[in-house]
């Protein structure tokens, strides 16, 4: 097992588009004829979320479907927990001064985070965590167990 880490920042409205944040569902029906404009437009748009889905860069809802993501995004790999507990713990450490709320820049709960990313990652359990920075941005970093993933374990490896 290793571990990926990705991190994420933009504007926060791009991150509260939920619909390109989840994987589209069943296909629709296909069109039933050359006039169907409706269902054409509608699978014209399905087939524009599976794109946006798996080659875009926002954050997925499910920490573990990073992995269906490009291998581009992958911002470290590691081999062990703590080093990747580490990498998060820097990234918290240099974007803390721009966290929008004061309570969230407290260092003693920084270091608590990475603490506990250590040891979720310990047991297989991926971590992530999100942050408001000055407005409106929106910071999301995540650590993901891979090869297996615990919730998706036949999931391949992004980055081969």
């Amino acid at each position: 097992m290793h571990y990926h880490g990705y991190l994420w920042t933009g504007d926060k409205k791009r991150f509260d588009k939920e619909g390109h944040r989840r994987p589209p569902g069943a296909p629709p029906p296909p069109p039933t004829g050359d006039n169907d404009t409706d269902g054409h437009r509608l699978d014209q748009r399905y087939r524009e979320a599976v794109a946006e889905f798996r080659t875009g860069d926002l954050p997925p809802m499910e920490t573990a479907l990073w992995l269906t993501k490009p291998g581009r995004l992958v911002r470290g790999t590691w081999p062990e927990p703590k080093k990747a507990a580490t990498w998060l713990g820097e990234q918290l450490a240099e974007y803390a001064p721009r966290f929008l709320s004061e309570s969230d820049r407290d260092s003693t709960r920084l270091a608590a985070l990475g603490n506990s990313a250590a040891e979720q990652l310990g047991w297989g359990g991926d971590v992530s965590h999100g942050f408001y920075l000055e407005r409106p941005s929106f910071l999301s970093v995540a650590l993901v167990c891979c090869s297996p993933n615990r919730v998706a374990p036949d999931m391949p490896c992004p980055v081969t």
